[in-house]
């Protein structure tokens, strides 16, 4: 935190609210505005002090704390919303969180746990009206072809945002059948995506914490079923939930998407905040970019998601140029990664990320780049929409004309 938080309390409890009171009156930049026992009453509080946080136990009444967040969501936009209870039910969880609640913490709390979900906060504060209504963002990658490296930029992408961030990152491995995030994080997880979903009616933020597998870098990951036919009993709707609870726990989530697009990489889409199309400059993945960005217009809100990198620039000789391949898709290109077929291979084989095995190399300072991007980098115009006067002609070059109907 770079300013001081101004904080309100409100928790029925006595006992809960004095710690609560005790924490934040030991804390460097944080100022106890009022402290307040009814949540009849905390509306009133929060109009006259005005604090930048307000914290709500939930535990004395989860219904009438959750219309208290709701309300004051609308009525104090700018008050970020910090609930606390002894509570690891999921459905409690994805209440509060929909109710406008911004992080969501376990009793007894930890001071460092506390610190952590402040910073945040503030972080988030500190955006202005540019900052994003919600704290964890989604990044959904996904491959224009297979082979294209969706994997390696996801896995490294979410390597570099958690050093880097210095907030909680997992990563998400949605391709059921074939996907080897594992591999490249050369870790063996205990559980995958299958063993949360078949916990689906019982799951809690402390069970999904558990299931998750930390690599050293910080980035934690949640793996693909080991069996395929284990991969049934992931659905579109289990996912949602599992997505959900990771959001209450987590700065950032990639999630490696297959080359299908099957419901579930559908529905991975419509909850991701930015689409990482990855792509080689060849003119089979280039008629595949404008295929798929043809068809994202047709699902609302896409088109402005998608976000079109470009990975192992400079492979050969023959590759198409970058101003080609602005002009053909229509898009600008988000960022490029540049070709590195030694350090890439050392970091395969070896199951260790760019930032460990090469910190210096070129290739690792492209995803520097990138999480910086991400992070920072509001999408303008231009790089959402179609170049003035060559997007249409671009897309039109890879198909052939329509067959007009004889009269």
């Amino acid at each position: 935190m770079n300013k001081v938080l101004r904080i309100a309390i409100v928790d029925p409890i006595d006992a809960s609210r004095e710690t609560l009171k005790s924490m934040f009156l030991n804390m460097d930049r944080v100022w106890l505005e009022a402290d307040c026992s009814r949540y009849e009453f905390f509306p009133d509080v929060v109009q006259q002090t005005e604090p930048d946080v307000g914290v709500v136990g939930l535990d004395a009444d989860p219904d009438k704390a959750l219309d208290l967040i709701t309300r004051l969501r609308s009525e104090v936009p700018n008050c970020s919303m910090l609930v606390v209870s002894r509570s690891t039910d999921g459905q409690l969880i994805l209440r509060a969180m929909r109710a406008g609640a911004k992080e969501f913490l376990n009793l007894p709390l930890g001071i460092e746990e506390l610190l952590e979900a402040l910073n945040r906060i503030a972080e988030q504060a500190s955006g202005g009206a540019s900052s994003r209504s919600r704290i964890t963002k989604v990044t959904a990658v996904v491959g224009a072809s297979g082979g294209v490296g969706t994997t390696s930029v996801a896995v490294n992408l979410g390597c570099v945002l958690a050093a880097q961030n210095n907030a909680p990152v997992c990563l998400v491995d949605l391709d059921l059948a074939l996907g080897d995030a594992d591999v490249f994080l050369d870790a063996i997880p205990e559980y995958t995506l299958a063993d949360v979903t078949q916990n689906i009616s019982r799951l809690d933020i402390t069970l999904l914490k558990r299931s998750l597998t930390k690599h050293s870098s910080g980035l934690y990951l949640l793996p693909r079923p080991v069996q395929l036919q284990d991969t049934q009993v992931i659905t579109p709707e289990n996912l949602q939930r599992v997505i959900a609870l990771l959001k209450a726990s987590f700065s950032h989530l990639i999630l490696d998407l297959s080359k299908s697009f099957t419901p579930i990489d559908l529905s991975a889409l419509s909850i991701a905040d930015d689409v990482l199309l990855v792509t080689q400059l060849d003119l089979p993945c280039l008629r595949n970019v404008v295929r798929l960005l043809m068809s994202f217009d047709e699902f609302e809100g896409m088109k402005e998601k998608v976000k079109v990198v470009v990975n192992r620039v400079g492979h050969d000789s023959g590759q198409i140029g970058l101003k080609k391949a602005r002009e053909t898709i229509g898009r600008n290109i988000y960022a490029q990664l540049p070709n590195d077929f030694r350090v890439m291979s050392e970091v395969r084989n070896n199951g260790i990320p760019l930032i460990e095995q090469a910190p210096k190399a070129p290739l690792t300072q492209a995803f520097r780049q990138l999480a910086q991007q991400l992070l920072e980098t509001p999408v303008n115009a231009e790089e959402a929409g179609e170049l003035s006067g060559s997007g249409s002609s671009g897309w039109r070059k890879f198909w052939p004309p329509a067959k007009t109907k004889k009269s």
